[in-house]
């Protein structure tokens, strides 16, 4: 998780909402990670969760990756919970929840929903103070 705050901590240096993530394979190496870039790119789809999938993917070669691992300091939105369930991911890691926008312990709880293909184990709290100071700090920041 520490690598995935790294990268949430960059995302925040360059005026992004500061979300990270890594993708780890099955033996725990580094296969995959990034900050958000939404802003930079002009993409809404620019998420932290989505950019690491679909460096993960490209690495694999293959648009599956059972067995790997997403660890990501905020938890996913709807879009992000989707694509990892499409991309296989075998466990998710994230830290801070997110009530407004998160679409895992939120509603729509998509792993939970029927026509969810595939449903990682999930593991929440992971750094969550750390994870939440952080987007605290940013959005202050943005309020002055």
């Amino acid at each position: 998780m520490q690598v995935a705050l790294d990268e949430a901590r960059a995302a925040a240096r360059r005026g992004e909402v500061p979300v990270g993530a890594v993708i780890t394979a099955p033996d725990g190496g580094i296969v995959a990670q990034a900050g958000n870039r939404t802003r930079e790119l002009s993409d809404p789809t620019a998420h932290a969760e989505i950019l690491a999938l679909r460096m993960a993917c490209a690495a694999r070669g293959s648009e599956r990756l059972p067995g790997h691992a997403l660890w990501v300091t905020l938890e996913p939105c709807p879009m992000c919970a989707a694509a990892i369930g499409f991309a296989r991911i075998a466990r998710l890691y994230y830290g801070a929840s997110d009530p407004k926008s998160g679409g895992v312990a939120q509603p729509p709880r998509v792993f939970a929903h029927p026509q969810c293909h595939h449903a990682p184990e999930v593991y929440d709290g992971i750094a969550e103070a750390e994870a939440s100071r952080l987007l605290r700090d940013f959005f202050a920041a943005l309020r002055g």
